[in-house]
């Protein structure tokens, strides 16, 4: 009977053992998984910053050529009427001068 309760005894302990053993690498995982989170948090943070600089840089980038090219469209739009208005002043003139006179 002793020899039995020897051997419970045996059981018990390594059972227990077991258990001790087992908190131990529990704690390690979870230890070792929060490192892990933290570094893909981090990474994930830089990736994310970068894309949207990458975002930030190529709106600039689009926005600065259109306004380029309105400015551009613009300086044509001033040039047209700059020549136009050189090259029929005086017809608008006259026309102008008829209108002022015909009432």
């Amino acid at each position: 009977m002793n020899n039995v309760v020897d051997k419970l005894s045996d059981i018990e302990q390594d059972a227990v053992a077991i258990m001790d053993n087992a908190q131990v690498r529990k704690k390690e995982l979870a230890k070792e998984a929060e490192h892990k989170i933290s570094i893909f948090d981090q990474q994930l943070e830089a990736l994310t910053t970068q894309k949207i600089n990458d975002l930030k840089n190529k709106m600039e980038v689009d926005m600065q050529a259109q306004l380029s090219k309105q400015k551009s469209d613009a300086e044509k739009a001033i040039q047209q009427m700059e020549e136009s208005y050189l090259a029929n002043h005086e017809a608008y003139v006259k026309k102008l001068f008829q209108a002022m006179t015909e009432r």
